[in-house]
């Protein structure tokens, strides 16, 4: 079985590929935001686990904002 690329992502500008990454990178970064306020409302302080939530949300926020403000310019210009 071979895997075959949608047809927008075949033909995708280079800003275009790098406004999907950036979505992504924020997708990631709202779901690590999810889970760190799941984290602060344990009850049981003991079962908070040990990973760094904000600390990815921050990463990845900071590149899909970078990202998408280099796409969006580019995008809009055509």
């Amino acid at each position: 079985m071979t895997w075959r690329e949608p047809h927008f992502v075949l033909f995708a500008s280079d800003a275009a590929l790098l406004a999907l990454w950036g979505v992504a990178a924020l997708a990631a970064a709202a779901f690590a935001l999810v889970m760190e306020r799941r984290r602060a409302r344990r009850i049981t302080i003991a079962r908070i686990g040990w990973m760094p939530w904000t600390g990815i949300f921050l990463v990845c926020s900071v590149i899909g904002g970078a990202l998408l403000a280099v796409a969006v310019p580019a995008l809009l210009q055509g």
